[in-house]
């Protein structure tokens, strides 16, 4: 497993795949430190790096996929988890709708017919 993993490559897996792949990583991470303490050739020592980025590689292809899976289910439901909302800002989060912004109350629509706002043809 020295190879350096892509995450492209990972993508097409399934979540079983990914997580054998995940487990096998982190038994050759184990005895990586293990063969660090006992004192062998730096060569090992260099895997240690590599190996780290690329259980790291794989975790967040897990997430991102379980992520884009829930994001599915929740598109058609009236409400969607917190963490799966657009962060955006607290004060866009708190803004009115469009819909929301376009509302009149009775008076006013009423003031909006009755009093429309007069066109003059001025000459200059």
């Amino acid at each position: 497993m020295a190879t350096k993993v892509k995450a492209h490559e990972l993508r097409g897996k399934k979540k079983e795949e990914l997580m054998k792949q995940l487990d096998d990583m982190k038994m050759e991470l184990s005895q990586l430190r293990v063969s660090k303490i006992t004192g062998t050739a730096a060569s090992k020592l260099s895997k240690i790096k590599l190996l780290r980025r690329s259980i790291a590689r794989v975790m967040t292809v897990i997430n991102h996929t379980q992520r884009e899976n829930l994001r599915k289910f929740y598109r058609k439901k009236k409400y969607t988890p917190l963490d799966l909302r657009p962060k955006l800002t607290r004060a866009k989060r708190r803004q009115l709708t469009k819909s929301e912004t376009a509302r009149r109350t009775i008076r006013q629509r009423k003031k909006d017919t009755h009093f429309t706002l007069r066109k003059y043809a001025v000459k200059e």
